[in-house]
């Protein structure tokens, strides 16, 4: 009972720092509605997060997971999708023609996937330890390609040696949610969830090392808390998590 307490307790600290890493674009969007375009803004890691939402609702879910066991990556997941689909909507309203059909080409394909695994893993795999083992793989490849979003951002510090494009309470909370999703997974023995966040919290270390080794460089923490919030999205999007659990969706911003 006490373990199990403990595991519930991480995945709850993980909710409340996924929660806030998934809330960071909204800085992006607001400035994308005020000045009504997405300017150089990609849409790629908020496609990639939501992929890996959807993917990890349904682990989550106890068609996949025994019973509710992972009922906190499902929550947490389920509001990743919610605002993932509206940050996609914002960026295709506001696109140019050819960002608009580069998006909805983008999504089309990532639907789909999720529809297949969905299918495969209701109709053609029968037990739950199987179906586990079917979706946390093709989680894990997701929470992979959106942990790269971060070393863009790593790239642009260094070339620039600026945090312009790195802001730290976006950096500070990829960290904290993939290291509590760590944990989680670790105490559940489920390393599909912890997997991912291996990944994340170096990452997440690397990034708070660069911003302290470049933050005075060029003036850039002065502004942090205005302007760098809202331009450094450009390169780093809440993953996920977890930073769907662990993914920090969009810098992946995913987490679990």
């Amino acid at each position: 009972m006490v373990p199990n307490t403990i595991r519930v307790a991480f995945g709850i600290l993980g909710n409340a720092a996924s929660m806030l890493l998934y809330a960071a674009p909204i800085l992006t969007f607001r400035r994308v509605i005020r000045k009504g375009t997405v300017e150089e803004f990609s849409c790629v890691p908020y496609i990639l997060a939501l992929f890996n939402c959807l993917l990890y609702t349904w682990y989550g879910l106890p068609v996949v997971s025994s019973g509710w066991e992972n009922i906190t990556v499902s929550t947490i997941n389920g509001l990743g999708i919610l605002l993932e689909i509206t940050f996609i909507s914002i960026y295709v309203w506001f696109a140019p023609r050819e960002k608009k059909r580069f998006a909805l080409q983008l999504v089309l394909p990532v639907l789909i996937l999720f529809g297949l695994t969905v299918f495969f893993s209701s109709f053609m795999v029968h037990t739950h330890r199987m179906r586990k083992v079917f979706v946390g793989s093709v989680g894990l490849v997701a929470s992979i390609s959106m942990y790269s979003s971060p070393m863009v951002a790593a790239k642009q510090v260094i070339m620039t040696k600026s945090v312009e494009f790195m802001p730290f309470y976006l950096s500070l909370f990829s960290f904290l949610s993939s290291a509590l999703w760590m944990i989680y997974g670790l105490l559940g023995r489920d390393l599909f969830i912890a997997s991912p966040n291996f990944i994340g919290v170096p990452m997440g270390i690397l990034q708070l090392v660069l911003y302290c080794i470049y933050r005075r460089s060029d003036g850039a923490a002065g502004k942090l808390h205005g302007s760098d919030q809202e331009n450094g999205l450009k390169a780093v999007v809440a993953m996920h998590p977890q930073e769907i659990a662990g993914v920090k969706p969009e810098v992946a911003e995913g987490q679990k």
